[in-house]
């Protein structure tokens, strides 16, 4: 392929020189490597302690306000509070799954069961306020937490389902080991409740605890952890190459006679017009009519042929040349599709990727004012999809670009939700307007429970923040039907249409 270098390392000769070029930089690169990688792991655990407890905290704090409003009607007949008050703050608090109304320590009212009463134990609670439970006689062996909110004889019970803990658990970190503990028992990302604490991580092993409630999270990584990092990450990898060129002339003179680096071949390419856009519809989940594109970006390469994204974008992201490259490919999308905009439908989506890098550039404002321009007021709507390769941080310049692209009208869409850095943080720290949802959830409908519970939380997740949500990869009419059911907005992959250049997507939108 284009960026892979040709021919292995020629040794002609045993010299000093070749074990100081070989032998040393790797040792020293490795103690280098090493370190970084664990500050690097212990300081991804402790953020992901801290937005762990972050989250929580938000869950709580909706069983709190529902606590505390339903504190005045303890004592009045269940019957008559039960309808309006207790499932009111059920349905308008997030996360929030039963309430219920205590007197004198009889839990006598539930906005599940009505009047039920059940013997009440303070004691069980943590500070008298918060009670890890491994099920409950409707749910057993499934996790609840629950608050408690007391005044005199009077108290109030508001339950939070395992299901938003677990998915937490999961999602805040895809590699990072979450707990929760209350108490004397801990919540495992598999659902499960245990007594006693936690083990200790073997890697970056870090616990915090809330400030506002009684409990903790632990965080951390399994054994190997260090050295899996560094395998995939090489974060010294420049310090290796300026020491490698500093005191090896062997290796020296192999790197000069390289036919071309990756950054000077993506150069060239770009120089050439070799990057293309491709599009792939996009439809409605209830009618299947096609509401717009995803643009994706192909390298027609002289001698390879059409070379796949993933052979060239990680090079392109890492040398910086992802933004030319985009920008490039907005001009050659408007230039393809504004002469047909007549076919669109008003609020045609056209959606686009954009990366770290395109965070820190204010002229992706100009670039996306002169894309809109091309086509007749409110015909496109134009969306940016956030990837996840790289950690996206809110700078002030960052978070100044999103607050000018929301006055333009442009949307932006967190691309394959739950799989990339930190997802639910990007929730928090920017207005977004869709999430995607990535095939690898797609692909387990009807195959994996785990997953499927996972992919309906999203779909939950998005409904009560009221934003729109897209699911990518759909390749089944069983997938299709499930999620037009779940009232999933649009629906993105091969069943629907493949990738395919300009001049095939014009025609086949005329027969749209």
């Amino acid at each position: 392929m284009p960026l892979t270098a040709k021919g292995p390392l020629k040794r002609s000769t045993r010299t000093l020189w070749t074990l100081l070029a070989v032998l040393l930089p790797i040792g020293l690169g490795a103690v280098i490597l090493y370190a970084q990688a664990e500050r690097a792991l212990t300081r991804s655990s402790l953020e992901t302690a801290e937005e762990a407890i972050r989250q929580f905290d938000l869950m709580l704090d909706n069983s709190d306000i529902a606590a505390r409003a339903l504190l005045p009607q303890v004592g009045q007949d269940c019957d008559e509070v039960r309808q309006l008050a207790l499932r009111e703050q059920v349905t308008r608090r997030p996360f929030v799954r039963s309430t219920n109304l205590v007197w004198r320590n009889s839990n006598y009212c539930s906005s599940l069961l009505g009047n039920y009463p059940v013997p009440l134990v303070p004691e069980d609670y943590v500070d008298g306020r918060l009670k890890l439970m491994d099920g409950n006689p409707i749910t057993p062996n499934t996790a609840l937490l629950v608050y408690r909110w007391s005044e005199g004889e009077r108290a109030v019970l508001a339950t939070i389902d395992g299901y938003h803990l677990t998915n937490a658990l999961r999602l805040i970190s895809r590699f990072a080991h979450l707990r929760l503990q209350v108490g004397d028992h801990w919540l495992s990302r598999n659902g499960r409740v245990y007594h006693g604490s936690p083990p200790p991580a073997a890697v970056a092993s870090e616990h915090l605890s809330s400030s506002h409630y009684p409990y903790s999270v632990s965080s951390g990584f399994p054994e190997g952890s260090t050295w899996a990092y560094m395998k995939s990450q090489y974060p010294a990898l420049f310090s290796l190459l300026v020491f490698l060129g500093a005191g090896a002339g062997v290796l020296a003179h192999w790197l000069q006679k390289r036919s071309a680096s990756p950054s000077h071949e993506l150069r060239r390419a770009l120089d050439a017009q070799e990057f293309i856009p491709y599009f792939q519809p996009v439809v409605r989940g209830d009618t299947l009519q096609w509401a717009g594109i995803e643009v994706l970006m192909r390298w027609q390469h002289p001698k390879e042929g059409l070379v796949r994204p993933d052979l060239f974008i990680p090079f392109a992201e890492h040398s910086g040349l992802i933004v030319p490259m985009t920008r490039s490919l907005m001009q050659q999308t408007l230039q393809a599709l504004a002469p047909h905009a007549q076919d669109f439908i008003d609020g045609f989506h056209i959606g686009i990727n954009i990366t770290a890098r395109h965070c820190q550039d204010l002229q992706l404002l100009e670039d996306c004012r002169e894309f809109l321009a091309a086509f007749p007021p409110g015909k496109v709507l134009l969306v940016l999809e956030l990837t996840e390769r790289e950690l996206i941080e809110p700078t002030p310049t960052t978070l100044q670009l999103f607050a000018a692209l929301r006055e333009l009208g442009v949307m932006i869409a967190i691309d394959d939700f739950g799989t990339g850095h930190s997802s639910l943080g990007y929730l928090r720290k920017f207005n977004v307007d869709y999430l995607k949802i990535d095939q690898s959830f797609v692909a387990m409908i009807g195959a994996d429970a785990l997953s499927l519970h996972i992919l309906e939380s999203i779909i939950e997740l998005s409904g009560k923040l009221d934003l729109g949500i897209v699911a990518e990869g759909i390749e089944t009419a069983e997938q299709r039907d499930y999620l037009a059911a779940q009232g999933v907005d649009f629906l993105q992959g091969y069943l629907f249409g493949r990738p395919m250049p300009s001049t095939e997507f014009v025609a086949a939108l005329a027969r749209h």
